[in-house]
């Protein structure tokens, strides 16, 4: 507790909120008599679990009715929760007085990076042992239940030790969006299936008024960039380069990789780069809705995102994988996750992998969906969707023969002067640069093998 607390507040981060579990003293057994019974029923221990977390574009609807569920499930189990879009800056307050929540549902990847400052702490709890405890209501156990791959991450396992830190849960698969009833069979472009023939729509596209490519902003490309270096190279090669492996980032093989971004960023929309940013990145994806460009990166959230805004007339959204490299290779789509932990010091540590457990049941993980369309990390999800359900277009692209690449970088120490994975970071910031032919492909690998390399070094100091 002490070590959560002087972190966070001298990075004036929030992680906590108030977690002391009360639990109510069984009544003294009175002796019976010949009418009274051998023994007073115990009293149902009474226990409080409380879950922080983000309210996030799922809402928090499908959190009270799982909370309730449970509650319901477990007798004399209340559930508090603390869902707020603000989440850090509402429980600042809590952490001074030096509490932490019991359950906390902040995922890696928000700007605050507050769990990942968790983890380069080792303040987040070792929940291994719930992979193996049985699904409530269940007859299987948690890593059974679980997709395959989704437990066997750097994010989940940040510290490579063989040990689950988080637990995965809303997934969401990436790739290409288009407009369907512009491309594919039969339409005016036919639906690339490589790299090459990708590429190769550029000119028709340039003679229809249109472009290739666009995007929504440079962050846009962590989920691209990590599905390619599996196309190139491999799983094994992504996750050495996610260990920060200077050999691999430095590698004829990676620079593959770089060039293929640079080229496909030579095909944008001539508006892409100015409006690439959080006021303009809407116009970028509305290239998509008017046929001004062919195909964006982005997640299964962006129909709904764009869900009022006009389109052109027959306009049907479109998914697939990142094309292959070469004919036949592999294709993959990056898998968004989220995810959930106990942080050290929870009081009711046990209850909350109670609940992490029940998160995966097909009773929670219905209503999951159910209320707010998340999509548990389960091999029974797909049942919980109809074949009208637009849903199947996504989380089919791996039954389409798709590869899941999941995952990211390892937990490093952080470099003075060295911002790698931010949206305006060396890795993937610099890709406008490249657009706009203000740096080259190869000047911007060599700034990224040069920041690997100070961060690679930091690690083994």
């Amino acid at each position: 507790m002490k070590k959560i607390l002087a972190l966070l507040m001298s990075i004036t981060l929030v992680v906590g909120l108030s977690a002391c579990g009360q639990k109510a003293e069984d009544d003294p057994v009175t002796p019976g008599g010949p009418e009274t019974p051998a023994e007073t029923p115990e009293e149902t221990e009474e226990r409080t679990l409380k879950i922080a977390g983000l309210d996030g574009g799922y809402g928090k609807e499908h959190w009270m009715a799982v909370a309730e569920k449970f509650e319901e499930n477990n007798p004399g189990v209340t559930v508090e929760l603390t869902l707020e879009k603000n989440i850090e800056d509402v429980l600042r307050p809590q952490i001074q007085a030096m509490n932490v929540p019991d359950l906390m549902y902040i995922s890696v990847g928000r700007e605050g990076m507050m769990t990942e400052t968790l983890i380069k702490e080792n303040a987040v709890m070792d929940i291994t042992d719930v992979l193996s405890m049985k699904v409530p209501g269940e007859e299987v156990t948690v890593s059974e239940k679980i997709i395959p791959g989704f437990t066997d991450t750097l994010i989940t396992n940040p510290y490579g030790d063989g040990k689950t830190y988080l637990a995965p849960l809303f997934y969401g698969p990436t790739g290409l969006f288009y407009n369907s009833g512009l491309v594919g069979e039969g339409k005016t472009y036919d639906l690339p299936e490589t790299f090459e023939e990708l590429f190769a729509l550029n000119e028709t596209a340039k003679a229809n008024g249109s472009s290739l490519f666009t995007y929504p902003t440079t962050g846009y490309f962590d989920a691209f960039f990590y599905a390619l270096v599996n196309e190139v190279g491999g799983a094994d090669f992504f996750n050495k380069a996610m260990t920060f492996d200077v050999e691999t980032w430095n590698s004829d093989t990676m620079k593959e990789v770089f060039a293929i971004v640079g080229e496909l960023v030579s095909y944008n929309h001539p508006d892409t780069v100015a409006q690439a940013n959080n006021e303009g990145f809407t116009k970028n994806q509305q290239l998509i809705l008017d046929n001004k460009a062919l195909f964006i990166p982005n997640g299964t959230w962006l129909p709904g995102e764009m869900e009022k805004a006009p389109r052109a007339e027959g306009f049907e959204w479109g998914f697939t994988a990142l094309p292959a490299v070469e004919k036949g290779g592999d294709r993959y789509s990056y898998t968004f996750f989220e995810q959930m932990y106990i942080p050290e010091g929870a009081k009711e540590a046990d209850l909350a992998k109670e609940f992490i457990a029940y998160m995966y049941s097909d009773e929670a993980a219905k209503i999951i969906y159910e209320k707010s369309g998340a999509v548990m990390p389960v091999t029974t999800a797909s049942s919980f969707m109809t074949d009208e359900d637009p849903n199947k277009l996504y989380y089919s692209v791996y039954d389409d023969g798709a590869k899941a690449a999941m995952g990211g970088f390892q937990s490093a120490p952080a470099v003075e002067g060295v911002d790698l994975v931010s949206s305006t970071g060396i890795l993937f910031g610099t890709i406008n640069s490249v657009a706009t032919g203000d740096k080259t492909v190869d000047t911007w690998h060599q700034e990224v093998v040069d920041a690997v390399t100070k961060i690679s070094a930091a690690m083994n100091n």
